[in-house]
């Protein structure tokens, strides 16, 4: 059956940076492919953001790297992915042909791996500079670059540096307090500020008695961090001046409403891509008839505009 597009008169664009969208949705890293484009149309969504890609090839983490667990994934990837090299010969050429803008996530293990990443990727959209993935070992650092402020605001410097391109930094929840670390983002030059990553997690198999993931530990994502998400994008909102995407157990049009309406300027769509490929087209589509049945003129009349006077 072939759906019906939905006739709005409410303007859906927002500004991310340099980045201009023709509505707030976009799909997660790592979550979709060129292969997607033939199950749903591409063209409809605000922006594609690539699998993680790292100057040398990764082969990741042993299997196996999904597991469901209620309400939610785990997945413990590791960043596999063919490099920078290949995927501006093989991946970036497809991608591009999709009818939506291509940010592109990157991770290194320093400063001079993304800058380097960066000036090898001019041809992207924009740039998602991954600070948080919980599923590899950043050299001696401990922990995740994301959980220093210090360390966001020197690899976000190194990388406006490097780039004019409009650059997202993506922050972990697993800190005590994400919009400090926003602030060091923003200082450093990012246009946005993407939260979050998912959150470091684990499951286990009483029968073998053993994890159901090969790393051991993996990150969470899906509906059960919604509502902790949905709180930090809240908290953010409020510290820092540049727009904040909200990415966190989107299922549907009303999950995503709650993120703009908490302030979020966009959204991205992960969890959900693995159920049903085609819903964060359907999600653009409910976003765009909540506007014309609330009268709104355009998505900056729903932006934070969550009412917190008395019931």
């Amino acid at each position: 059956m072939v759906k019906k597009r939905v006739i709005t008169q409410a303007s859906t664009a927002v500004t991310i940076g340099k980045l201009k969208l023709a509505n707030p949705v976009m799909v997660a890293s790592g979550t979709w492919g060129e292969e997607y484009a033939e199950l749903m149309d591409a063209s409809r969504l605000g922006a594609v953001v690539a699998k993680t890609i790292t100057l040398k090839p990764r082969s990741g983490n042993p299997p196996p790297r999904v597991a469901e667990t209620p309400a939610g994934m785990l997945n413990a990837i590791g960043l596999e992915n063919p490099g920078v090299e290949a995927f501006l010969a093989e991946k970036l050429p497809a991608l591009e042909t999709c009818g939506a803008p291509v940010i592109v996530s990157i991770a290194g293990e320093d400063e001079g791996e993304l800058a380097e990443l960066a000036r090898r990727l001019r041809r992207a959209s924009a740039l998602e500079i991954n600070l948080s993935c919980p599923n590899v070992k950043h050299g001696k650092r401990v922990g995740l670059i994301a959980q220093d402020a210090d360390a966001v605001r020197a690899c976000v410097a190194a990388v406006r540096k490097a780039t004019g391109q409009t650059l997202i930094a993506k922050l972990a929840p697993n800190v005590t307090d994400i919009a400090a670390i926003a602030q060091a983002a923003e200082s450093a030059g990012a246009d946005a500020i993407l939260i979050s990553n998912t959150f470091q997690a684990m499951a286990v198999d009483i029968t073998t008695r053993r994890p159901l993931l090969g790393n051991v530990t993996g990150g969470l994502s899906g509906p059960a961090i919604r509502p902790m998400v949905l709180k930090m994008v809240w908290d953010t909102v409020r510290r820092v001046e540049i727009p904040v995407i909200g990415c966190g157990g989107i299922m549907d049009s009303d999950d995503a409403v709650s993120f703009l309406l908490c302030g979020a300027s966009a959204v991205q769509v992960g969890t959900a891509n693995f159920v049903d490929p085609a819903a964060p087209e359907e999600i653009a589509t409910g976003i765009a008839r909540y506007l014309d049945q609330h009268k709104l003129s355009s998505i900056e009349k729903l932006i934070g505009q969550l009412r917190t006077d008395a019931l």
